[in-house]
């Protein structure tokens, strides 16, 4: 399979993150969907596009990336999932196709398709999300771009003992599987825990400021966030939700689909999983660059992503 290539650098990162420029374009909304309070941030004008985030983050990743898609003429939409950011955290409905739904539903609430479908964009976590959507409500999405995950079910685990460096990039998929133990150790110690994560798993780790880390802390100390945030992982990874991510594969993506792994993240992981998964797929590795995609190299995924959904 070919991969494209995209080398980010420093050039590719934005100065730090100003609110006041930010909140003169962008605005808070909330909407509820069958009795959940779902939290997102939208601005710009013209055709939509949907952001969903990862763990252990919220829309406030789609930060840097959000002008510059309003600037390209777009309708921008970036979501806090359930269990995420400022959204409500109930206790269940965690598992893909619930979550898919409620993507739909919410899709639905804000008239977003009333002109056709729309593109939807993922990271982490919410790559998971983009992809059931698509695959569950194929007729609500134009394109889909994904960045820096693995689909569990679907791309191949890896085997054996893991090396030092898998090891930092993956342990959390069996730590936060665990019932109880996960918000036993991290509760009262978010700060700590997401300065190690980001340091970890990001090459410009400088990119997520005091600043933003105290958002991140924020939303991740708020009760039940730990739980919410979690019970992705537990019900993904459960023998239903295995079986279930195996099932969705069967009949592949008729849309479009860009996929980008980070060098030292998921690499080419994530665009040789979709080539499984969709009839049309492009992307590559983002060299240079760790998980955090969208603060790492926010002008390199904005200018991927207005590339592929200008074409």
């Amino acid at each position: 399979m070919t991969h494209d290539i995209v080398q980010t650098s420093a050039a590719d990162t934005l100065p730090p993150f100003d609110p006041a420029t930010f909140w003169a374009q962008f605005r808070h909304g909330t909407v509820g969907v069958n009795g959940v309070r779902l939290h997102f941030v939208e601005g710009g004008s013209g055709a939509p596009i949907l952001l969903l985030p990862g763990w252990p983050q919220s829309w406030y990743a789609w930060r840097y990336v959000m002008p510059q898609l309003a600037a390209a003429g777009r309708r921008v939409i970036a979501l806090d999932p359930r269990g995420m950011g400022d959204s409500d955290r109930p206790a269940s409905g965690y598992e893909m196709h619930a979550v898919a739904t409620e993507i739909h539903d919410f899709v639905e609430a804000l008239g977003l398709t009333a002109n056709g479908p729309i593109d939807v964009v993922g990271h982490d976590i919410g790559t998971w999300i983009g992809y059931a959507y698509a695959a569950e409500w194929s007729d609500d999405v134009k394109r889909l771009a994904v960045f820096d995950a693995a689909l569990p079910g679907i791309t191949p685990p890896p085997s054996g003992i893991p090396s030092a460096e898998a090891n930092v990039k993956t342990w959390h998929f069996a730590f936060n599987r665990l019932d109880d133990l996960p918000e036993i150790l991290l509760q009262g110690r978010e700060r700590e825990f997401l300065t190690w994560l980001f340091r970890a798993k990001a090459v410009r780790d400088w990119t997520i400021t005091p600043a933003d880390l105290d958002e991140y802390v924020r939303v991740n100390a708020a009760p039940g966030a730990t739980r919410a945030a979690l019970s992705y992982y537990r019900h993904k990874l459960s023998p239903g939700g295995l079986a279930q991510s195996r099932a969705r594969a069967e009949r592949k993506l008729v849309m479009p689909v860009l996929a980008f792994g980070a060098e030292t993240g998921v690499g080419t992981a994530l665009i040789d999983t979709l080539h499984l998964v969709a009839t049309d797929v492009r992307g590559g590795v983002f060299l240079g660059c760790g998980h955090y995609v969208p603060e790492e190299a926010p002008r390199a995924v904005a200018e991927q992503v207005i590339r592929f959904m200008d074409a």
